[in-house]
């Protein structure tokens, strides 16, 4: 595995990327500024989970069929962290439909 200018193994810090969603994906897509690897699985963190937990937020004002689409999309969010943080931290360059193709073009 390559080091990152932050010092760490590529695939620890492509797993960071998703520890708190788009949160460690919008850390990690400031301060990598060398590691391809890394910066692909920021961006695709920053893409998939900030409309997830928007989406999450509206839908939960909404009473009944709301709570039960925000419950879905919750479910969504859970799976695709613990996917997407295990393929990157097992140096995998795993892209989601879509939301792939234009993190690894950047942004």
């Amino acid at each position: 595995m390559n080091k990152t200018s932050v010092g760490m193994e590529e695939n620890v810090e492509g797993a960071l990327c998703y520890l708190l969603t788009w949160l460690t994906g919008l850390v990690f897509y400031l301060i990598e500024k060398d590691n391809e690897f890394v910066r692909f699985h920021a961006r695709q963190s920053i893409l998939t989970f900030l409309p997830l937990t928007i989406l999450g937020f509206i839908f939960s004002w909404i009473p009944f069929l709301g709570w039960v689409i925000g419950g879905l999309i919750w479910l969504l969010t859970v799976i695709l962290w613990l996917v997407l943080m295990i393929k990157a931290y097992q140096g995998e360059k795993f892209k989601l439909p879509v939301v792939g193709d234009i993190a690894e073009r950047g942004f």
